[in-house]
């Protein structure tokens, strides 16, 4: 039977991955709560349909920074694509591209961004970036987007240093000799990394989202240090083990926001209603990361755009039941959280 659902591409993922590829993709670190809490604390947040509102005409697509995507997800930064396929970063491009979404180029990929941009001319895409100790390497990877036509540098400031990723240290991970890596995230993190880096990559001419915002406090500096938007995420739960799902923490980094700037959310996303419940509390759009991946893994580009389609086509059932026509429509008013009795 061909696959239905996210959890069906990661079983093939699985079945095709060796440990070393797995355990990287999949793990979290500590004891992985976070990483379970991702996916579970969506099912806390019950959606709210109404009824009777003419969902006869219903469309997926909305607006990210100015640029139009044809569903409410875009794809997540995920390093080292090539060890869930070899077509690596170039596949997952082109079936974004194909499926009217912006791709996020990880700075640790797999290929050059100039090689990435040519595998999907035309089409919308960012760049992740680190702060490195070489700050070099950076300035080249920003210059490098800014002439490829990258439209938007996500600075990812949650990573200071790696987590311990238990899983990965388990099967003695190791990035295969023969992958060209643009930035080593494994050992020229700059911990250094300040405010004073978000103003310097503003600097650039390009709008910079900060990715790894959890608190209210910092979503208020980011608006007030030139942020044109954040992504509230715990980085899949892959460094401080014990941080709130990105879902939980959504609705405080929002409120703190106020408008000014937009929200969008990665962490846990497996499926449509995911979604509806991210933008119900105010994100504009999610990322989504694993989920791709193990499309790559299971079948390529084609892998890759089924994911995405899936999920657009869930999106597109979910607002008719939920009473909207779109993701404009979604508000606060469709989900409540779950009360407890006793």
């Amino acid at each position: 039977m061909d696959p239905l659902t996210v959890a069906d591409y990661e079983a093939l993922a699985r079945a095709k991955l060796d440990d070393n590829a797995w355990e990287y993709i999949r793990g979290g670190s500590g004891d992985e709560t976070t990483l379970r809490e991702n996916v579970e604390a969506f099912t806390r947040w019950k959606l709210r349909p109404r009824v009777l509102c003419d969902v006869g005409s219903v469309e997926t697509r909305t607006m990210v920074l100015g640029t139009e995507v044809a569903l409410p997800v875009l794809v997540a930064p995920v390093a080292l694509q090539k060890l869930a396929h070899p077509d690596g970063e170039a596949a997952t491009a082109r079936a974004a591209a194909a499926a009217g979404t912006i791709m996020c180029l990880s700075t640790s990929a797999t290929m050059r961004p100039a090689a990435v941009a040519a595998a999907a001319p035309g089409a919308p895409r960012w760049l992740q970036v680190y702060v490195f100790n070489e700050r070099a390497v950076t300035q080249a990877l920003i210059d490098e987007a800014c002439a490829h036509g990258y439209s938007a540098l996500v600075l990812t400031v949650d990573t200071p240093i790696l987590g311990r990723r238990e899983g990965a240290l388990r099967v003695g991970f190791h990035v295969p000799d023969e992958f060209e890596v643009a930035g080593d995230i494994f050992g020229d993190l700059s911990p250094n990394i300040t405010w004073r880096d978000l103003e310097w990559l503003a600097g650039h001419g390009l709008p910079v989202v900060l990715k790894g915002v959890l608190t209210a406090e910092d979503a208020r500096l980011a608006v007030e240090h030139g942020a044109a938007a954040v992504v509230v995420s715990n980085h899949g739960g892959r460094q401080l083990d014990g941080v709130p799902a990105s879902i939980d923490a959504l609705p405080e980094v929002v409120d703190a926001v106020g408008g000014r700037i937009e929200v969008l959310l990665d962490g846990g996303v497996r499926r449509g209603v995911d979604v509806l419940r991210a933008l119900a509390l105010g994100a504009r759009a999610v990322l989504a990361g694993r989920a791709p991946i193990w499309g790559l893994a299971a079948a390529g580009e084609e892998g890759v755009r089924a994911v995405l389609d899936l999920l657009r086509e869930e999106v597109a059932l979910g607002l008719a039941l939920l009473g909207c026509r779109s993701p404009a429509e979604v508000s606060r008013a469709h989900v409540a959280l779950r009360q407890w009795n006793g």
